[in-house]
């Protein structure tokens, strides 16, 4: 159930070499894409004059891109039952493109390369999630997609970090340091090629899962699943809005990627101890604490004065998505029969992914219309809304069919 504590000792057994495979293949990536995320709002606003709302209007699309690219995607990993092919198609996709990222003169070439960068994410997802769940028992999901999460995010620290160095020794040379990105991308299609191990297919026989009837043996719980992270989504907005901010409340632009760096590392480091919690405790409790630590990091980063205030918002943001992200997949993962997987996983991104525009072009007209603090207020209405919702649902009044 959603909410209930479970009465099996927690699992003492490794986890497969596959999981961690292909954590460190999400590792290199994210350093490769945290590198150029920690540099591309300010690159766009400052060198290539846009505004916040056509930020918000290029990050959303990108993310959906991404999200809306996994229905496709898990679907594809359900009928040719090859997700690992899959997932090197979408790690070498985002591979490809980050050298286009230094030679963009304008925004709509930045555009461009964002959104062909976040389809190849979009691609891997699904079926990296799915071959996760695959080779994982039961009762280690949580610490599996936790443990990806967390490695995912470790990258997601060092790349920003890495681009700080770079900037300051390049003399904040923003299209110099971005040409780095291109080789912890390739280190990580390396990794996924040589060491992850795809299992062999229960059967030879081909697919075609995403038909109506078969999408609706989903069920319930599923669909409250997708609810849910439709709803986080929206009370959560582009990191990129995080990243300005900083920028302009003093924050040099040489240490602009520090805000992607704190909120990874919070991030890494609380979402495998939430995994672990989740296999033991039910997701309900984590879902609900992540949605209170959102609505702090949304007040603090609206009302908070100086750089202090606004780097401890950002902690508290990344706080929220260790607390959440982990375990919203390993809920899909439970969900979903296994011959679905991907599909599940798929349609969870298409849904996200709407949301996702939806939330970033918002911010942007808010941020410019209104205010930056308009922004972050109407995060944390939404979020408080939603805690309101999940603090009234019963922990074992949804659990799956």
């Amino acid at each position: 159930m959603l909410g209930s504590v479970s009465t099996e000792s927690t699992p003492r057994a490794r986890l497969p070499k596959t999981v961690w495979a292909l954590g460190f293949t999400s590792l290199f990536m994210d350093v490769s894409s945290e590198l150029i995320h920690g540099l591309l709002p300010l690159f766009l606003v400052v060198n290539l004059g846009a505004s916040a709302a056509v930020l918000g209007l290029v990050e959303g699309i990108a993310e959906a891109a991404a999200n809306i690219a996994r229905v496709f995607s898990g679907w594809l990993s359900d009928t040719l039952q090859r997700r690992k092919a899959l997932a090197v198609v979408g790690y070498g996709l985002a591979a490809i493109t980050k050298p286009l990222f230094p030679i963009a003169s304008a925004v709509w070439l930045v555009l461009a390369a964002r959104v062909l960068d976040r389809i190849g994410k979009g691609l891997r997802g699904a079926p990296r999630d799915a071959l996760i769940a695959d080779v994982t028992p039961a009762a280690q999901r949580g610490a599996a997609f936790g443990l990806r999460q967390s490695l995912d995010t470790v990258g997601a620290t060092i790349g920003p970090l890495l681009a700080i160095g770079l900037m300051l020794l390049f003399n904040d040379d923003i299209r110099t340091v971005l040409w780095f990105a291109v080789i912890p991308a390739m280190i990580s299609v390396a990794i996924l090629v040589v060491f992850v191990r795809e299992p062999v297919a229960k059967t030879k026989e081909k697919r075609v899962p995403i038909k109506a009837r078969e999408i609706g043996e989903l069920g319930r719980f599923y669909w409250f699943v997708v609810a849910a992270g439709a709803v986080f989504t929206l009370a959560r907005f582009s990191e990129a809005f995080l990243v300005i901010r900083a920028h302009d409340l003093g924050l040099a632009l040489a240490l602009a990627p520090a805000v992607i760096a704190v909120m990874s590392l919070v991030f890494a480091a609380s979402a495998y101890p939430a995994g672990r919690l989740q296999d033991r405790f039910g997701a309900r409790p984590l879902l609900v604490a992540g949605l209170a630590a959102l609505i702090a990091a949304d007040l603090v980063l609206a009302y908070g004065e100086g750089l202090p205030a606004i780097f401890l918002g950002i902690g508290l943001w990344g706080l929220h998505m260790g607390l959440t992200q982990g375990v919203l997949s390993a809920l899909v993962a439970r969900a979903a029969p296994e011959r679905l997987r991907g599909t599940a996983f798929g349609l969870f991104g298409l849904v996200t992914g709407v949301a996702t525009l939806a939330a970033s072009v918002a911010a942007g007209i808010l941020w410019e219309a209104i205010a930056p603090e308009a922004t972050f207020l109407a995060g944390a209405g939404l979020a408080a809304v939603a805690l309101i919702a999940f603090l009234g649902i019963r922990g074992g009044t949804v659990a799956p069919g």
